[in-house]
């Protein structure tokens, strides 16, 4: 295990098996703390001390799709619809902006209500207003040519998890309709056009093996995303996972040192789920090399109807409003929040 675990820190790249062999060892609790130190040294050598935060707007719940483990899956029919104005957009752009964010991401289910046109337009308008800001998107799988529209309007970064890379374990998540090939196809092609380009996975999804893990990090391993988003599997009652257990903070923290240590440079964000699970888990993958948060800037009275899972963290320490208090929980632990566009080290001019 030492000598995979060496391999890993010159910054080789590892075997699905050697990947296999790190995993094996979370409880160790030498090799954990050992891991942890390793990781946030890879963090402070790139990027310092720095935290950088992104405003979240969520633009629509309408899908599409049917995930199995998502709460704004088509047939869930419990769910309160509602879909952001351009006016209602730009307005939270204009509150984010105020409040200091220089990257907005534009996240919703695939709603065809926010065709190439409609989207572009709204992307061109925030770009216009606001200059000195990035434009994230995560609106799921389209066609090359509206990706590539999306970027000609001035989209920059672009959010598609690849959500399970053995083949069985995605089928068993998504509908017959969705295909992994096509997901891969979607990262590859936004890749082609220069996005800054993010990824992930979820942790702990009923019928992950430690297997499957190891070939979701030997993915990252091979795209070299600027980007990587991971965070527990949390049920919502009214998908086929309903009833299912949720995936454990303390493994995805194991994890996100791992990818820390794989992907030096990459934007590692403590996302929303992680803090649903509890604070403290978000704090405790920042000090292993996590350096991004996602705080929500959408209007408050939708908040709670973006609901992918049961008990989603959209106010207090998830709400952009309480910006100082997570400026002054970071500035505690020494961190620094930064007004920043957050680029990718390798996309900053």
């Amino acid at each position: 295990m030492n000598a995979v675990y060496n391999k890993m820190l010159k910054g080789s790249t590892l075997s699905e098996e050697e990947l296999a062999t790190l995993l094996r060892a979370y409880g160790d609790s030498a090799f954990t703390q050992k891991l942890y130190a390793a990781s946030a040294k890879t963090r402070d050598k790139v990027f310092g001390r720095k935290i950088y935060i992104r405003g979240l707007i969520e633009i629509s719940n309408y899908c599409k799709n049917d995930c199995y483990y998502c709460g704004i899956r088509k047939s869930n029919r419990q769910v309160s619809r509602y879909r952001l104005t351009k006016k209602m957009i730009l307005s939270c752009c204009a509150q984010g902006h105020a409040l200091g964010f220089r990257t907005f991401v534009l996240q919703g289910g695939e709603d065809p209500y926010f065709t190439s046109a409609r989207l572009g337009d709204i992307i061109l308008e925030i770009k216009k207003r606001y200059p000195d800001c990035a434009i994230t998107l995560s609106v799921g799988e389209r066609p090359e040519g509206e990706y590539r529209h999306f970027a000609e309007m001035g989209a920059d970064r672009f959010l598609l998890r690849h959500e399970a890379a053995c083949e069985s374990l995605y089928r068993s998540l998504h509908p017959e309709s969705m295909r992994l090939e096509t997901r891969l196809h979607c990262l590859a092609v936004l890749k082609d056009l220069a996005y800054q380009v993010g990824t992930g996975f979820m942790v702990g999804v009923p019928g992950q093996s430690l297997e499957d893990l190891a070939k979701d990090l030997f993915y990252l391993q091979k795209m070299q995303p600027e980007m990587v988003g991971i965070g527990p599997f949390i049920p919502h009652v009214h998908t086929p996972l309903g009833a299912e257990q949720p995936g454990d903070g303390q493994w995805t923290v194991f994890l996100l040192a791992m990818i820390r240590l794989l992907l030096p440079s990459t934007m590692l964000p403590a996302t929303t789920a992680l803090a649903t699970l509890g604070d403290d888990y978000r704090m405790q993958a920042v000090q292993v090399g996590a350096n991004v948060i996602m705080p929500n800037l959408s209007p408050e009275n939708v908040r709670d109807k973006y609901a992918l899972y049961n008990g989603k963290k959209a106010f207090g320490s998830e709400s952009a409003q309480m910006l100082q208090e997570i400026k002054e929980t970071m500035a505690a632990n020494g961190f620094e929040i930064v007004v920043d566009r957050g680029d990718a080290p390798a996309f900053i001019k």
